[in-house]
């Protein structure tokens, strides 16, 4: 008799394992197609950046960069890139700072209003302790220094990809790494 090393046993599996045949799993390879199908399908996403506040010690802006083209056209067009005067890139960069922001920081800490909610320049609380009624003006009043404000919008928009380059790659040479 051999030894059964199995755990348990049912009174079934005895005759049913010399009856039945044995399945053999295959596992199938997934296909460059399949693979491109998946990745395709993937939510793309920029991670949220931190943006210190240069006359605000301890103070960070949490800001999401996913920028879309609709947006950056609109923010120009409320800038008055059209208009006789020309684009008003302190304007803009309110709007790009001001649209971006999901949450404040002081000292690492999330800084959260009396219901829960994040502080954003959109929010009354910002708008409270910045005696203002818009976010464009929160914004100012928040940064202080016309050009922080500009330099934190181009920060946002490197963190968007705005200023990415994307380099050609021809296949048929081979990799220069000697």
């Amino acid at each position: 008799m051999s030894e059964n090393t199995e755990l348990f046993t049912n009174a079934d599996d005895a005759t049913s394992k010399a009856s039945k045949p044995q399945k053999i799993v295959t596992i199938l390879e997934e296909t460059p197609l399949q693979k491109l199908t998946s990745v395709i399908k993937a939510k793309v996403e920029r991670p949220i950046v931190h943006l210190d506040v240069p006359e605000r010690a301890g103070v960070t802006v949490r800001v999401s960069p996913n920028i879309t083209q609709n947006q950056m056209r609109q923010w120009r067009k409320q800038s008055g890139e059209d208009s006789r005067n020309g684009m008003d890139a302190t304007k803009f960069a309110c709007l790009v700072i001001g649209s971006t922001t999901v949450g404040i920081c002081l000292n690492g800490e999330e800084v959260r209003d009396e219901n829960d909610y994040e502080i954003n320049f959109a929010s009354d609380k910002m708008w409270e302790m910045t005696e203002t009624t818009r976010s464009l003006d929160a914004v100012r009043a928040f940064f202080g220094v016309d050009p922080h404000i500009e330099a934190a919008a181009l920060a946002i928009l490197d963190a968007a990809g705005y200023s990415d380059t994307v380099e050609t790659v021809d296949p048929t040479k081979e990799s220069s790494n000697n």
